[in-house]
């Protein structure tokens, strides 16, 4: 049987979450709610990404976001 203990709030895995973060708990609220709200996330898939996993996810979807405008544009000017 597993025994599982807490060492103070969060313990090390939120610890170096925090430290790892690149970015401004403004930005990760904001691109959060994006990411929720436009291209359907849930909040837990979020929170359980690891900092440089969320990065890897967020250039994705920048790159799409950019080649997705660059089609838009290229329809319009036809």
């Amino acid at each position: 049987m597993w025994i599982y203990r807490r060492h103070g709030v969060g313990g090390p895995c939120v610890f170096f979450r925090l430290v790892l973060c690149n970015e401004s708990l403004a930005n990760m609220m904001n691109t959060n709610f994006s990411m929720m709200q436009n291209h359907k996330y849930s909040l837990t898939e979020l929170e359980n990404m690891l900092p440089w996993e969320r990065e890897v996810y967020v250039a994705l979807l920048l790159n799409h976001i950019a080649e997705e405008n660059a089609r838009i544009k290229a329809q319009q000017n036809k």
